[in-house]
């Protein structure tokens, strides 16, 4: 079992093309962790943003009776690729990973494989 911090370094070091990662609660859309970003991308905005996307979705999902739990949400930009996994079990409801990947240096699969292998690990 790895911690927050652990998580996001193991994220961050083992997935070739990333930039950046969070954890964050969605249901108050403040981060709880970052690692990475920068001055010209900021993860705590980038966090609460896309607490909007999740709890969009599952709204939508809700509307529509679809009772399937969401894994992950890709957006792809012309640069880059950001990848929301949500965290399920042990403590995990209302969370979700973070991770921002550069396009041309990223295996969109291979980070997906790897994010979901770091969020089975973590304790929350």
């Amino acid at each position: 079992m790895a911690n927050t911090e652990t998580a996001l370094k193991e994220a961050l070091a083992s997935i070739e093309g990333a930039t950046g990662v969070a954890l964050v609660d969605y249901t108050s859309g403040m981060a709880l962790g970052t690692l990475g970003g920068g001055k010209t991308f900021d993860l705590n905005v980038a966090a609460a943003g896309n607490t909007d996307v999740v709890r969009s979705k599952m709204r939508t999902m809700e509307h529509l009776g679809l009772k399937a739990q969401i894994e992950d949400i890709l957006i792809t930009l012309s640069d880059q690729y950001h990848l929301i996994r949500l965290i399920g079990g042990r403590g995990g409801n209302g969370l979700f990973l973070y991770l921002v990947l550069d396009a041309k240096r990223a295996n969109l699969a291979m980070a997906r494989h790897q994010l979901k292998r770091i969020e089975e690990d973590l304790e929350v």
